[in-house]
């Protein structure tokens, strides 16, 4: 790899432009931009060793004893500390200009046409890097915190596989009474029963629920939520017609009632998976999970510095984008060509897992 051939166009709008994309990534999305739930729900985080780790404190709260004066205070049980940890992965990927996108590159510089033109040819590739390295990142969370588990297997991943394991608690998992795809399932009795637990055996207060569309459709479709939602807004009609309502409408309801108070969140997220050429879409939810919290912060989005980046190569031109994105551009021969790159060691770690509860819908609790 040798230094690009538009060196000079590098040197002065390439960190510019690393800045612009990630601030355009990073901002208020129009209807048509994807949203990342992880960069709202993740805070970042260096690490020095280049590890992920999560300690989870199951910290219950106790009552301090009243003692009389001049005595001994009564030693209390220090609760069990879980540990999960493993390396930071890398994670990356390239583009690049072909010979004949060279010479109508060649062409526009020649003729000397508007700058702007020339920059969205020769920086064409570095949003797709970035958004790369985003794309992936989200799928990892979404999957993760569906489940507990990151699983990147073969078929849907190029390199290395990746298995991660967050450690959520047995105790923290549960079922449902009826499956939520029949009405006269009861999924408010089954979300109450999990906010008693967190709430009279944990001491959390759950805020968040999370999940998947297909799971609010059937979750809204039930007799109960209709009937709960007709009461909360004075319907006291025809049963058979009563309004499905939509999630802002259920939404004010729950979170107006001293029972619930909290707010639900629909995840609706595709990624688009490359290998071999071929192309795939992966929904990361689990579908049928539905994730209880109580913050919209579940854990930390841990980076490490890249062995390039203590060691860069001659010729090949640097930005960072986002803290922990290293984007570069060089060019090859053999056949001519101008790469555009993107790599990064990150992962996205699910903390405090003794506050996160899971409902299985698609599970039948005894």
């Amino acid at each position: 790899m040798v230094q690009s051939a538009f060196i000079k166009w590098l040197d002065k709008y390439f960190k510019g432009i690393v800045v612009k994309t990630v601030e355009t990534l990073n901002g208020k999305p129009n209807e048509a931009a994807l949203t990342y739930m992880f960069k709202t729900m993740l805070r970042k985080e260096f690490s020095i060793t280049g590890k992920w780790e999560t300690i989870n404190t199951l910290n219950t709260r106790v009552s301090a004893d009243v003692v009389a004066m001049d005595s001994s205070l009564p030693l209390k049980r220090r609760d069990s500390i879980k540990k999960a940890s493993g390396d930071i992965p890398k994670i990356g990927m390239e583009l690049w200009l072909n010979e004949t996108q060279l010479t109508e590159l060649d062409t526009l510089v020649a003729t000397k046409v508007d700058d702007k033109i020339i920059l969205a040819k020769l920086f064409q590739d570095l949003p797709r890097v970035i958004t790369g390295v985003y794309e992936l990142t989200e799928r990892m969370f979404l999957e993760g915190l569906s489940t507990g588990l990151v699983s990147l297997t073969e078929d849907k991943n190029t390199g290395t596989l990746i298995r991660l394991d967050y450690g959520y608690l047995d105790e923290n998992k549960f079922g449902v009474s009826i499956l939520w795809d029949n009405t006269t399932a009861k999924p408010l009795d089954d979300l109450a029963a999990v906010l008693k637990k967190a709430k009279h055996t944990d001491g959390n207060t759950i805020t968040d629920v999370y999940m998947d569309d297909i799971t609010f459709d059937k979750f809204v479709k039930t007799n109960q939520v209709k009937e709960y939602f007709a009461f909360s807004i004075g319907f006291f009609g025809d049963k058979t017609i009563v309004p499905i309502p939509t999630q802002e409408k259920i939404n004010a309801a729950l979170k107006a009632d001293n029972k619930y108070k909290f707010e639900i969140h629909i995840v609706d997220r595709t990624v688009i998976v490359e290998k071999r050429g071929k192309r795939t879409t992966v929904t990361p939810w689990s579908e049928g999970k539905v994730i209880l919290t109580t913050s919209k912060e579940v854990g930390v989005l841990t980076y490490a510095r890249l062995a390039e980046q203590n060691r860069p190569v001659e010729g090949v031109s640097y930005q960072t984008a986002d803290e922990y994105i290293l984007v570069s551009k060089y060019r090859n021969n053999s056949p001519l060509a101008e790469h555009t790159t993107s790599q990064a060691r990150v992962v996205p770690v699910i903390c405090n897992v003794e506050q996160i509860y899971l409902v299985d819908t698609k599970v039948v609790q005894a």
